[in-house]
């Protein structure tokens, strides 16, 4: 039984690691959209890169519609 409880903290501190490297990547991926869109692109506002209708945009460009 003490084995079990070992296995089950080991998989709940592996998961829980897990959940908080994919959190700080997408956290980062944004900064870095907004970083790139709003100095690089010369973009006016940093948060219309978050926007669904800017990607919508962005998709159409891309797929020729």
């Amino acid at each position: 039984m003490r084995r079990m409880k070992s296995n089950l903290s080991y998989v709940g501190k592996q998961l829980g690691l897990l959940l908080l490297v994919i959190f700080v990547g997408f956290i980062l991926l944004c900064a870095g959209l907004m970083i790139g869109y709003s100095l690089v692109g010369n973009g006016d506002n940093a948060w219309a890169i978050l926007s669904p209708e800017k990607w919508q945009s962005l998709f159409d460009k891309f797929t020729g519609k």
